[in-house]
């Protein structure tokens, strides 16, 4: 299905672009120029850079390296600084972007399964029936059981393994866990812009 392949590609190429993902990673921030370390916490990452609170700010342009635990280290400068908030851009290799991209997916996912990432919006119980269209094309018919903004749980017989993409109403999602009666899918149009609720009503058009 091209409209499938185009779907999956763009999702494929979501993963290496520099869009922020929200986290909440501790780290150090290291001055070269200045011998001194400070403890912060990574609150937004992509494979460009990061924003951080620290109690101290070092002021724009200064050079830095940043260590963030999980993922490494990484060289780069102060974009922005102000109060606690420091925006840091990263000098990396499109090479080590990329495996940026891939460890924030690592993360994401494994948050999704652990079903923390899905409890963070708050969800709504809502019954109707829809259905979604797997990678291979095949459509499945389902049941709604509760949704977010953040993603969707659904009572279905066909449980399509974890991580495996899907389209579900207009939306893509990928399939973040699975449960007794069904799967819980995650929508992943954008990582840092999640629709209204809504919005998310409205694309699925649950029927009654």
């Amino acid at each position: 299905m091209k409209d499938m392949e185009s779907i999956l590609t763009k999702l494929r190429a979501e993963r290496r672009s520099f869009k922020r993902v929200r986290v909440d990673l501790p780290g150090r921030l290291f001055m070269p120029a200045e011998e001194s370390e400070v403890p912060c916490t990574v609150v937004n990452l992509s494979p460009g850079g990061a924003v951080l609170d620290c109690e101290t700010a070092p002021a724009p342009d200064t050079a830095v390296v940043l260590y963030i635990d999980g993922f490494g280290r990484f060289e780069g400068d102060v974009s922005r600084s102000e109060d606690r908030t420091v925006g840091v851009r990263f000098h990396c290799t499109p090479l080590k972007r990329a495996r940026i991209a891939e460890q924030l997916t690592l993360h994401l996912n494994k948050t999704l399964v652990d079903g923390s990432g899905l409890r963070r919006q708050e969800r709504a119980s809502t019954k109707g029936f829809t259905q979604f269209t797997r990678a291979d094309g095949q459509l499945v018919r389902c049941e709604v059981l509760d949704l977010s903004t953040s993603g969707v749980s659904l009572k279905s017989d066909v449980r399509p393994p974890v991580g495996e993409y899907v389209l579900i109403g207009q939306m893509a999602g990928r399939v973040a866990r699975h449960h007794e009666t069904g799967v819980g899918i995650e929508f992943v149009g954008g990582l840092t812009e999640r629709p209204t609720a809504e919005r998310v009503q409205a694309k699925l058009t649950v029927a009654h």
